[in-house]
């Protein structure tokens, strides 16, 4: 019945509704602990898809659960009717108003894209989330969201001037500022918007009612308040009492988490810029409570972020391979760090500012230790902070920090004091907590340590959070901040408010929803908080065998669950950064980290196949990964989808067999090992109608062109050389798969710049590993693996570097050897001794061996586009400083992320449009805008073969633009 409920409403719609097993499964999750199956996801086009939505779930009654990003911490996103994602459709930017300094979107909107938007017109959207280059403008409104910025610019609530909405009877309303005598007229109105009025007239009217709402709800003063519906804040309006403003129903919808009404348009009020000039005061201190004692006085100075990290998440990010760059300003081994930074229009105020205070800091002799960081360096503590909440995902096995204290807010004047009760509290239970987040603004998030696995904890789940409720109600504090009530905190709200209050809000959700279809279960009427959780109570674990070694997450299972849902796969190609090409260019949530994480532990978890792997909606869900390992640097808990794909490849191909193409592709080096054999010809075929045949009949896609192949004697090159001098020292220049066969011309000028600058060199031919790995050939990677590093042992052994040209393959070295044979010594000193030609010579540099005195002082302009395995597992700067030894080369990184080429990838007839597409985004167009004698550099062969299919432009290897300007 419902089936065909279902199939009835999907053709009714402009959008789509989906109701298939992968789909259900990727939304029953969000950033929480919470899992919830939903009966379908809708992705509505417009209004009238939503109108459609709302009358099918009101005749159903089934529940319509708003979802943007999904990065809700406390299950607001999660439900078991229809999850309606309007991430996909309702994206726009509507409209700017400069004059009133306002501006209309759709929910989403992304929050940093918008202010992208907004910069060339002086203007920005204030509340700054740590998740703010992905969350949506709706989401933002639903959570009254926050952030570090909320001490200056305020909270969502504060800057939402109009919405416009679609009641649950279908009918649209536009919710705004209105006189007292417009509210009025509101009350008198027929339907179903005119019973809202009058109903929040007939109950907040009463004074009675007002002096209850005075008593038990939280702080005035505490601006992080979002416990249940904010009718405290809505009686501070004209029509209640006229030493205030115009009433606005949007104080109300702010915070409502989508339970009141669904929001089509927002229009916001803006900020002008910050000021130009910025410095950050880093204080470092021995205790937790050395660190809290200053936050009151620090806070007298006009901040414009006061955040706090203890050691718990300073620890975490030791072990991120991105974070750990941001960790520059750390000093020693501090229990916690205030970051505080100042911003004038005046760079003497600002020294003004900074030395006021460091008096501050110094009078109270709590700090051992307070750097002061300007420029680029405030950003990068910045986003060391705001990466703490994936940050926690790092912690290795099942007990993690848990979500569901971490919103708790209190005037600053209780927060030591609330602090030092808390840590009580933990005491008793054994347990310990990380403490971090917005310092200066009451609100720290606390998280206790748990595995919500286990019966016992999940009886602590619930004991710590009652016990901590209880003591934000003794300081009258707010214990939802900027995080909502969501499912983990809804059930509190009668204790936090008082039983009269929550029976008002009962009311108030009753006028506006009467049929209970809008987000049921959130606020009022609560879902259990210690239910519908992530993983199975007490269930035996999944017992799961792999090729690849994933000890170091406890298993590939645990591996998936690393992923805290935390979203930041989901950023877009405006954002920096290469994760994840694939979403980028389709926004499908199916196509983010998140999804195939998830995916992947729902599916390794609930199998009943005797191959766990064997599932078609795996094989989906990892179909447009390109496995270019962007998440393993940029995902804040290092979930490698690269290394998940190439388990699950190998594992569902030994149930459902190896097709032809892939083993084409896999064992491409031994084909074009014959191929060279005749290259001439092969490269005649290829570009004749008989490649042509070949490619339709490979399953490659017609636009693409074939490779040339090569048949190339390095060896006798290099004795060919009249070799000036080694007295820089032997190296081991590795002659990989790819050099050896179809960069010919890399390999050769690697030699011969190499030996020009004096350098003794031996080649290492071998094949990495590298097509095995990208289509799950596991066992034949291993055998690799294991035959080289028997080599690679021996030069390590003997301290001579071994350098390689193509990324993916001497990268190959560094990351999946070590989980491709057991002996982890081994592993860890081949990786140590196996650089990309770029990092060797850069560190040449700075020993003080090469310098410009080898090179052209012609000028020249270059621009860079780095393979992602450097971007993930080494760094771009190390290419950026070898292409500036030319002293008159004007070198520019390209802000390109992932090329969408990834080896076979690009050349499957099915990935073909996907590929295109991701170049499309940020790398073609930079290509064609460079001028024409502007070299392109690209270390990938990859990525070079896509900038010539893509915009007809020959890329070079770094080490071909070196060696054209040397000096002779």
């Amino acid at each position: 019945m419902k089936k065909k409920l279902f199939s009835s409403l999907s053709q009714s719609l402009n959008g789509e509704l989906l109701n298939d097993d992968l789909t259900k499964a990727l939304y029953a999750t969000d950033a929480s602990v919470y899992r919830k199956l939903p009966m379908a996801v809708a992705y509505p086009k417009n209004i009238g898809d939503i109108k459609t939505l709302i009358a099918f779930a009101a005749e159903n009654q089934i529940g319509l659960i708003p979802r943007t990003a999904g990065t809700s911490l406390a299950g607001q996103c999660v439900g078991d009717g229809i999850v309606v994602d309007t991430s996909r459709h309702f994206t726009e930017i509507l409209h700017l108003d400069k004059e009133k300094r306002e501006v209309t979107v759709q929910p989403g909107v992304v929050r940093d894209e918008l202010n992208q938007f907004l910069r060339p017109h002086g203007l920005f959207f204030g509340p700054n989330t740590s998740t703010s280059n992905r969350c949506m403008i709706g989401g933002m409104v639903g959570n009254n969201s926050s952030g570090t910025t909320s001490i200056q610019y305020g909270v969502t609530r504060d800057k939402t001037m109009t919405l416009k909405t679609v009641l649950s009877d279908g009918n649209e309303a536009t919710f705004k500022a209105l006189s007292k005598k417009e509210f009025e007229e509101k009350t008198k109105e027929t339907g179903l918007e005119g019973t809202i009025y009058a109903t929040l007239w007939n109950e907040l009217s009463n004074k009675d009612t007002q002096q209850e709402i005075g008593k038990a709800f939280p702080k005035p003063q505490i601006h992080r308040r979002n416990t249940g519906y904010a009718v405290d804040e809505v009686l501070k309006s004209s029509v209640f009492d006229e030493t205030y403003e115009d009433f606005n129903m949007c104080k109300l919808l702010s915070g409502s988490e989508g339970t009141l009404a669904f929001t089509t348009e927002i229009t916001l009020a803006l900020d002008p810029l910050p000021p130009r000039f910025a410095a950050m005061v880093a204080t470092h201190y021995h205790t937790l409570e050395d660190c809290l004692s200053d936050v009151a006085p620090v806070m007298q100075h006009s901040l414009h972020l006061c955040e706090m990290m203890d050691k718990v998440i300073l620890d975490c990010t030791k072990n991120n391979r991105q974070q750990l760059s941001n960790r520059f300003f750390v000093e020693g081994d501090p229990a916690a760090i205030l970051m505080l930074e100042v911003k004038t229009n005046d760079e003497e105020k600002l020294k003004d500012e900074v030395s006021k205070l460091q008096q501050t800091i110094s009078k109270s002799g709590l700090s051992y230790a307070s750097p002061v960081l300007y420029g680029d360096d405030i950003q990068k503590a910045i986003e060391l902070r705001k990466a703490g909440l994936g940050l926690l995902g790092n912690m290795v096995g099942d007990r993690k920090a848990v979500a569901c204290i971490e919103d708790t807010a209190v005037a600053l004047e209780d927060l030591k004091d609330f602090i030092g009760e808390f840590t009580h509290i933990m005491k008793g239970y054994r347990q310990s907590a990380v403490y971090y987040a917005h310092a200066g603004a009451g609100e720290l998030h606390l998280r206790p340590i748990l595995n919500l696995k286990e019966s016992n904890d999940v009886k602590l789940f619930r004991s710590i959070t009652t016990d901590v409720a209880k003591l934000t109600k003794k300081y009258k504090g707010s214990f939802s901040g900027e995080h909502g009530d969501g499912i983990v905190r809804a059930e509190f709200i009668p204790l936090m408010i008082g039983e009269r209050n929550y029976e008002l809000l009962k009311r108030i959700k009753k006028a506006f929803d009467p049929q209970n279809i809008f987000n049921p279960g959130k606020i009022v009427n609560a879902f259990p908080m210690d239910e519908s959780l992530r993983y199975e109570i007490d269930r035996e674990e999944p017992k799961i065998s792999t090729l690849l070694d994933f000890s170091d997450s406890e298993g590939i299972l645990k591996a998936a669950e690393k992923c805290n849902g935390s979203g930041d796969c989901r950023k877009t190609h405006q954002m920096p950064g290469a994760m994840c090409p694939s979403y980028h260019a389709t926004k499908n949530e199916k196509d983010t980290t998140r999804a195939r994480a998830n995916a992947l532990r729902e599916f390794l978890t609930n199998s009943d196949k005797p191959n766990q792997f064997d599932h078609e909606s795996l094989k989906t869900v990892f179909d447009l990964c390109l496995s270019c390992k962007a998440c393993a640097s940029e995902c804040p808990s290092n979930v490698d989808i690269a290394s998940l794909k190439a388990e699950f490849q190998y594992q569902y191909q030994e149930t459902k067999g190896y097709s032809n193409r892939s083993k084409l592709f896999a064992h491409n080096t031994k084909i074009n090992k014959l191929a060279s054999k005749v290259a001439g010809l092969t490269n005649t075929v290829y570009k004749s109608p008989l490649g042509s045949l070949l490619k339709k009949v490979s399953g490659v896609a017609a636009a693409r062109s074939f490779p040339k192949v090569y048949d190339f004697d390095f060896e006798s090159y290099l004795k060919a050389l009249q070799i000036k001098s080694n007295s820089k020292g032997k190296v081991i220049l590795y002659i990989d798969e790819f050099t050896k066969y179809l960069d010919v011309g890399v390999g050769k000028d690697a030699i011969s710049l190499l030996t020009g600058l004096g350098y003794g060199v031996e080649l290492f031919h071998a094949e990495s590993g590298r097509t095995y790995l990208s289509k799950g050939f596991l066992r034949e990677a291993k055998q690799l693996a294991v035959d080289n590093s028997q080599i690679l042992g021996g030069y390590a052994d003997k301290n001579l570097p071994v350098i390689g040209l193509e990324p993916s393959a001497i990268l190959s070295f560094r990351d999946e050897y070590k989980r491709l044979h057991g002996d982890v010594v081994l592993a860890n000193k081949i990786a140590d001794n196996c650089f990309l030609i770029e990092e060797f010579l850069a560190r040449e540099i700075e020993k003080g061996k090469l310098d410009s005195t080898y090179f052209t002082k012609e000028q020249k302009q270059v621009k860079i586009h780095n393979h992602c395995h450097q971007k993930a597992l080494s760094n771009q700067k190390v290419t950026f400083d070898i292409l500036n030894l030319p002293e008159n080369y004007e070198v520019t990184i390209i802000a390109s992320g992932c090329c969408g080429m990834a080896g076979s990838f690009g050349y499957e007839k099915e990935h073909y449009d996907v590929s295109m597409r991701i170049g499309e985004l940020k790398l073609f167009p930079a290509v064609r805008k460079a001028p024409v004698d502007t070299i392109i550099a690209a270390n990938g062969t990859s990525c070079r073969h896509q900038i010539m299919d893509g915009t007809k432009r020959a890329a070079l290897h770094p080490v071909s633009i070196l060696k054209q300007a040397l000096v002779p």
